[in-house]
């Protein structure tokens, strides 16, 4: 049967669209490969060109540049500085010791330095660069690269390394970094491939270990073109990475750098404290060392002695140090009886000299006795007796509960290595910890700051801020992070009665102020800067009956090590705190005579932004005053050695 011609022109129609339906997607595809094909036998040419030539294109980490450390005012503490060095990667080298063979005629190396270099040449990845020459100068660098054809895989480079303009000034407190090590990489989970990069720097101790990864910043790429023996032609094209945040810290490099001076000879530690922003102006330990020597690697040398040094120059005494705080702890013990309503402020006790209590004598330092004393004149003259009396009427738990409430038995999160938390004991401590009962002379020797007791000078610091200002100040080391201002340590009221907080702050004047106060010789003089204190000294020996029977051996009279630990806590002004510091002199003697003198010059020094008028001195200090002056100014005058191109 024949189809009508209308369906027969519609089945042609359906034909020709589907047809050229068909047909165009035929010339797209065709377009497409051709369009492709174009693209990568023109626009991509030379780099396939480049590849059948045996050439390839290797993509390279670009290390960033790390964020630098500033004081409060903007000053340099921690920078980047320029370093060059040679690298070698073995599967571009070929025969490696051909290769350094070869190097060892043009470049000095270091023969500790090489026998590393080939160890990382057959224990690391082929890829890998490897260090043989670290800190070498342009000359070296220049003859390299002048003779790169016969050098195959090996890469003169320059690159950032840290620099401490200061030097000791901020060893403890900043720290310092140094190349990643095969443990550093063991206890990170995931490394990031910058962090194998030839001899990269990460923070070691310090601040520039807490802060890390925000110094740090992120890594940077460039593509290369190499040929076949492994030397870079060109550079095809490079995304810089980001640098690492610059951070701006509390400290004062003026301020810091006089109290490293005024401690040199000592094994001490000081700690200055802003009273409204809880900002650490002073974090000085001494002695201290050059934190250059670490960041290329220290010589064995050079760190058996600071191993061997007596005073102890490692570690950073300011946080990590914990002592028995002796009698700048008496105020605690007066506010916890206080606070419970067992005494008044006119009330008083008898010191013969000792007490008797459960069948032993316990001793004031003052043999003969104080006589009837009250709160006021207790602090003034350090008498011991009062205090036993008042641990006795107080208990432990109320001493130490207190004690925490002023910062003491705290660890503060600050960004600084090993900040000890102290102790302030408990009956419940001692039974977990000694497996004995807790016994009424514990507290006794707790009353005055020795027995368990134990603080650290960061601690004795925050508990004479929140002292003189009735707040809870929190320290703070970290100003501004790339600009950013960080959290005020100002502070909440602490909630006690005002009227007590006086009557301490009155006493602590009394100290400094009256001259039968036992830091009355390192008073300030000018009226409208007078510091309010307290003086403390904690033994590090037993005395027995024998020798208290006989007299108590002077600390002159005693090897260094078995000296008193002196201690130094104040504020000031009295009457509108500023400032507050807290001074520690390990086997110093007496805080009156090593400590107090410490915590006075560097207040002053906060005050007046240099060297004060002589006339802020005692009169009879003045003479010995003006020879110190001179003598710090030559120390902190004395530049910091440069390590940074040593080769």
């Amino acid at each position: 049967m024949r189809r009508p011609t209308r369906d027969t022109a519609e089945s042609h129609r359906r034909i020709t669209r589907r047809g050229l339906v068909v047909g165009g997607l035929q010339v797209a595809t065709l377009g497409a490969l051709l369009f492709r094909m174009r693209h990568l036998q023109v626009e991509q040419a030379d780099e396939f060109r480049l590849l059948a030539d045996e050439n390839r294109i290797n993509l390279q980490l670009l290390a960033p540049a790390r964020g630098r450390i500033f004081d409060r005012e903007g000053r340099v503490i921690a920078e980047n500085v320029p370093a060059y060095r040679i690298t070698v990667t073995r599967e571009q080298a070929g025969d490696v010791d051909e290769v350094l063979a070869r190097l060892a005629r043009l470049v000095k190396l270091d023969p500790g330095e090489l026998e590393k270099a080939r160890r990382d040449l057959r224990e690391l990845r082929g890829d890998t660069p490897v260090t043989v020459a670290d800190r070498v100068d342009w000359e070296a660098i220049s003859r390299v690269a002048v003779n790169a054809p016969a050098l195959p895989g090996v890469t003169p480079e320059v690159g950032l390394s840290r620099r401490y303009p200061l030097g000791e000034v901020y060893a403890h407190a900043i720290g310092y970094v140094g190349a990643v090590s095969a443990r550093d990489i063991e206890r990170i989970d995931a490394p990031e491939a910058l962090l194998r990069l030839p001899r990269f720097q990460i923070g070691k101790l310090g601040l520039e270990a807490h802060k890390e990864e925000v110094l740090r910043g992120n890594a940077g790429t460039r593509r290369v073109e190499v040929n076949a023996s492994g030397r870079i032609m060109r550079e095809l094209d490079r995304q810089e990475g980001r640098p690492g945040a610059d951070l701006q810290v509390t400290l004062d490099n003026e301020l810091q750098a006089y109290a490293q001076a005024r401690l040199a000879g000592e094994g001490a530690a000081a700690v200055m404290i802003d009273c409204d922003s809880g900002d650490i102006l002073v974090c000085a330990s001494s002695p201290s060392y050059d934190p250059n020597l670490f960041v290329h690697g220290i010589s064995s040398a050079d760190y058996r002695a600071l191993l061997e040094n007596p005073y102890r120059p490692l570690p950073n005494k300011a946080v990590q140090g914990v002592y028995p705080p002796g009698s700048t702890f008496k105020m605690i013990t007066a506010l916890a009886a206080l606070d419970a309503g067992l005494m008044d402020f006119n009330e008083t006790v008898y010191c013969p000299g000792f007490k008797e209590i459960s069948g032993r004598r316990f001793h004031c330092w003052k043999r003969g006795g104080h006589g009837n004393v009250n709160l006021h004149a207790s602090l003034r003259d350090s008498c011991d007796i009062f205090y036993y009396e008042l641990a006795l009427r107080a208990g432990i738990e109320r001493i130490s509960a207190m004690a925490e409430r002023f910062g003491l038995g705290v660890q503060f999160d600050l960004p600084m290595t090993s900040v000890a938390k102290g102790l302030t004991p408990t009956r419940e401590w001692k039974l977990a910890n000694r497996d004995q009962p807790w016994v009424v002379g514990d507290s006794v020797n707790a009353s005055i700051g020795q027995g368990f007791v134990l603080a650290s000078p960061l601690q004795l610091a925050v508990m004479t801020a929140r002292l003189a200002t009735s707040r809870a100040v929190m320290p703070r080391l970290v100003k501004s992070i790339d600009g950013v201002e960080q959290p005020s340590g100002h502070g909440e009221p602490l909630g006690l009665n005002e009227n007590h907080m006086r009557e301490i702050r009155r006493g602590m004047f009394a100290v400094s102020n009256n001259n039968r106060g036992t830091a009355f010789r390192s008073r300030i003089a000018e009226d409208t800067l007078r510091l309010a204190g307290k003086t403390g000294t904690s033994q590090v020996r037993n005395i027995s009956v024998g020798e208290r029977a006989t007299g108590v051996i002077s600390n002159q009279n005693l090897p260094r090590e078995q000296r008193d630990h002196a201690l130094f806590v104040s504020f000031a002004p009295h009457d509108a705190p500023r400032y507050a510091i807290a001074v520690v002199v390990e086997h110093g003697g007496g805080g009156s005579t090593a400590a107090a003198p410490i915590a006075r010059d560097i207040t002053l020094q906060a005050f007046y932004r240099g060297d004060p008028p002589l006339e802020a001195y005692p009169e009879a200090d003045r003479p010995r005053i003006r020879a110190q002056q001179e003598e710090l100014r030559r120390l902190i005058a004395r530049p910091a050695p440069d390590r940074s191109d040593r080769a």
